[in-house]
């Protein structure tokens, strides 16, 4: 069993994860008739002025689960889209979205359990990550009007609005204080290899500046579901997705995987929310819950799921098919006009029965996509070896030369593809 020690960080290996059953079969559709939360005046479509404040995955795939209660604070530094001027507001939706391995100690759309929000505050990070924001930069989040936030089960809500000016080239600091309720699980939080640089520390230090009694943070990404500031796009678009999509096993705060790439090719005329989460897989989307209703956000969503599914979870082409289309069916019924880019499943050098259904999959998605789809995005052409072997992704993408997840590179290559076909 994973250990979380009474200070509010993540001890992890994953091999220490305990082994149960995916829970495939209940995986349900009884969410049809529920009401779009996104929707209503606490969901992140009731402020469409606001528009992602960065490329980087804020996605949930775990729960801290401490023995006993605590307060703890994170500091965590994020490249925004752009800088200046900046009216900042976030949202948070306290739920899990994507099942953790086998889902022993997260499930997809398990509720977060009752915490508070003891402090929060924005602020100049500075060009390098080092644990200190600048002094005299710091400006308060607060909800309604308080400073501090009880959270409930469940629940998602909005901050208030925050100015803050951040010169050219510098980071986005975002702090806060957290205490638990109690001993068991509490907040929702990723826990795949940082992307970004953070720091965390016990106690109440969200209104420090310096970095003292901070500790570099492992594992543990603890930041409101969305990012946003005001800002009048032309068009929002969401990557949906698993660690491919996240960027996960890229470099630390480079911001090399295609999702990052994308947006900045794409210019801040159009909106990018990036709710990409390691290990996820589509029957965990399909659950509709809270990761299904941020896609529904979206003017264009862009589906890239599919390994996780076939690997760890299993499951065939047909479930595979079957769940991406009813993915893309609740999309559509949330937000008809909403444009739906479905991409092939990239190559994970999966062999034998597991190549097989890739194989079928990619083909289906190629000749005859399911319903609604709109347009594909053929991601496993750009990053694949060439036929016979094209199950296999190319050498010099790969992370490492046993982990298949994408690199930097492949990055660049797959947003130089996305970008030509995107506008052509």
């Amino acid at each position: 069993m994973n250990n979380i020690e009474n200070n509010g960080t993540v001890n992890a290996g994953e091999e220490d994860w305990g082994k149960v059953s995916s829970g495939e079969e209940s995986v349900g559709k009884a969410g049809c008739s529920k009401e779009n939360e996104e929707n209503s005046s606490s969901g992140v479509l009731s402020q469409p002025e606001f528009s992602s404040a960065t490329a980087l995955s804020t996605a949930a795939n775990y729960i801290m689960n401490a023995p006993e209660p605590f307060t703890h604070t994170y500091r965590t530094y994020i490249r925004l889209r752009e800088n200046g001027s900046l009216t900042l507001k976030f949202w948070h939706s306290n739920a899990v979205d994507s099942t953790w391995d086998l889902g022993a100690d997260a499930i997809a759309s398990e509720q977060g359990g009752e915490w508070s929000i003891e402090a929060a505050y924005v602020a100049d990070g500075g060009a390098a990550p080092d644990g200190s924001i600048v002094p005299g930069s710091q400006v308060p989040v607060t909800f309604g009007g308080e400073l501090s936030r009880r959270v409930e089960p469940g629940e998602q809500f909005w901050s208030d609005e925050a100015l803050l000016e951040l010169p050219e080239n510098h980071l986005l600091a975002f702090t806060w204080t957290l205490k638990t309720a109690g001993a068991g699980k509490s907040f929702p939080f990723n826990v795949e290899g940082m992307l970004v640089s953070g720091y965390d520390a016990p106690g109440t230090l969200a209104a420090q500046e310096s970095a003292a009694d901070f500790s570099e943070s492992d594992k543990l990404q603890v930041l409101p579901s969305f990012l946003g500031y005001k800002k009048d796009v032309t068009k929002k678009l969401v990557f949906l997705g698993d660690s491919i999509t996240q960027g996960v096993r890229t470099a630390k705060d480079q911001y090399t995987h295609w999702a990052a790439r994308i947006a900045e090719g794409l210019g801040t005329e159009y909106g990018v929310w990036n709710i990409g989460s390691g290990w996820g897989r589509a029957y965990d989307v399909a659950t509709d819950g809270p990761w299904l209703h941020k896609a529904q956000q979206g003017d264009e969503v862009l589906i890239v799921l599919g390994v996780n599914d076939l690997d760890i979870g299993q499951r065939t082409a047909e479930e595979l098919l079957g769940d991406v289309a009813y993915i893309i069916s609740r999309i559509k019924e949330a937000q008809p006009e909403t444009t739906v880019i479905l991409s092939t499943v990239p190559p994970f050098n999966f062999e034998g029965e597991r190549e097989t259904h890739w194989r079928k999959v990619n083909e289906c998605i190629r000749m005859s996509p399911p319903a609604g789809v709109d347009r594909v995005f053929d991601m496993a052409a750009v990053l694949s070896v060439p036929a016979p072997a094209d199950h296999r992704i190319k050498p010099e993408y790969m992370s490492d030369e046993f982990d298949p997840h994408p690199n930097g590179a492949a990055g660049k290559a797959v947003a130089a593809a996305f970008l030509a076909w995107y506008r052509g």
